[in-house]
């Protein structure tokens, strides 16, 4: 099972905050920058994210359900903020991998341990 929503609900709070300073220059995160379906506003989500087939994988470690991941599906396209620059993901994709097998073989058992078996595929705008 991915991580509890209500954990989602704290860390939107609390440690969101202190990693996305973190997740935006460190290797294997970045920062999601995606608009509000219905209200519009900027919102800006950590995430463990590694480059692979072209693109990107970002890791679903709070399942395929949450809000950021219906925005981005909704728009088609989003911001992602890595390594110090910002770039236009876009045609986002769901995956499925209950083995992780496209992670490194550290964040791999990570990722099985959480159960986080999704995954979402995007690719750098051309």
């Amino acid at each position: 099972m991915p991580l509890p929503q209500t954990l989602a609900k704290i860390n939107r709070r609390v440690s969101n905050p202190v990693l996305g300073v973190f997740a935006r220059f460190a290797p294997g995160f970045g920062i999601v920058i995606h608009h509000g379906r219905k209200s519009g506003r900027e919102y800006r989500a950590p995430v463990m994210v590694f480059q692979r087939d072209g693109g990107y994988r970002i890791a679903l470690t709070y399942g395929p359900k949450v809000d950021w991941l219906k925005n981005i599906r909704a728009a088609g396209s989003f911001g992602f903020e890595t390594r110090g620059r910002v770039i236009t993901l876009t045609d986002p994709v769901l995956g499925h991998d209950a083995s992780a097998s496209w992670a490194p073989p550290g964040v791999r058992q990570v990722l099985i341990a959480l159960s986080a078996e999704y995954y979402l595929q995007a690719r750098p705008e051309n």
